[in-house]
């Protein structure tokens, strides 16, 4: 897509801070933190949200995101994992991510 800030990234034209990536998925930090660990996984495919994927996409992504917390150290305590979608779910790039964010007690509500 030509104005995805994410397709940019997964095509190499703006810059990020990778933590995985294979040929499906890229994971990488999230450029404003909310918490020791955050990083998001998206589909190298443009998908706009989750209500566009298919099963084979988010359970893959899950799965890396899951393995991917674990890794940086989220295992013993636990993370949180969040799909926003669409304006009310409070999505602000049209490209299906999972943010993953850990390394701290999270409340809740989130707010």
């Amino acid at each position: 897509m030509a104005d995805c800030i994410f397709c940019d990234i997964i095509r190499g034209k703006l810059p990020c801070k990778k933590v995985y990536e294979d040929e499906e998925a890229i994971a990488f930090y999230d450029i404003t933190p909310q918490a020791p660990v955050h990083f998001l996984v998206i589909p190298k495919q443009h998908i706009p949200n989750i209500m566009e994927a298919d099963q084979s996409i988010l359970g893959s992504l899950l799965f890396k995101a899951q393995r991917l917390a674990s890794e940086l150290g989220c295992a013993e305590k636990g993370a949180r994992f969040v799909i926003n979608c669409k304006a009310h779910g409070g999505q602000t790039v049209d490209h299906l991510h999972v943010h993953v964010l850990g390394g701290r007690a999270l409340g809740w509500p989130p707010g």
